[in-house]
């Protein structure tokens, strides 16, 4: 595989291409995330007052906010945006895809940084609440309107409120006749 950069991770996997308002609220994370590269601190408050600016404009015009500490990985997809909230504290793995309506953040006000940790290749359906200290693990199918307050394990479905978790069947081969 080509060495890419991330960016052009992100805008590979928008579906829309530039139309996308998922790609520019995440360029708009990255851009803020480029700040903390640097040691001088003029430049990183002036780069810290163009995010947040910028930050504003993509909750506004696409209806995400994705705090600047959070850390994603490569290639993640917000599928359909509006009303997503990432909280400053969430890790979200590789080939992650999010829709419209999904926060994962935090759940207690006593606990205002336990955000919850999201593996690999996590597919987080519409509506889906993720929320607290839980750890997601790779390839999760988190079900439409799930509230997950639990941890899930890898290769499972959180469905329901609160979430139940099923563990996947695994793929049927068909074998030669």
């Amino acid at each position: 595989m080509k060495n890419r950069s991330i960016i052009a991770d992100d805008f590979h996997v928008a579906r829309e291409g530039l139309l996308t308002l998922g790609f520019w609220a995440l360029a708009v994370y990255r851009f803020g995330r480029l700040r903390f590269k640097f040691k001088s601190k003029p430049i990183r408050m002036v780069l810290g007052a163009i995010h947040l600016i910028l930050a504003k404009m993509a909750e506004i015009v696409c209806g995400v906010t994705i705090g600047v500490s959070a850390r994603i990985g490569r290639r993640l997809t917000i599928e359909h945006s509006g009303a997503i909230v990432i909280h400053g504290n969430a890790v979200i793995g590789d080939d992650c895809i999010i829709r419209q309506g999904v926060t994962i953040g935090n759940k207690r006000l006593d606990d205002p940084f336990g955000a919850p940790v999201l593996g690999n290749r996590v597919n987080v359906g519409a509506g889906a609440k993720i929320l607290g200290r839980v750890v997601i693990g790779d390839d999760v199918d988190i079900g439409a309107n799930a509230v997950v307050t639990k941890d899930v394990p890898a290769n499972c479905l959180a469905v329901g409120v609160p979430a139940k978790i099923i563990e996947k069947s695994p793929p049927v081969t068909k074998s030669a006749s």
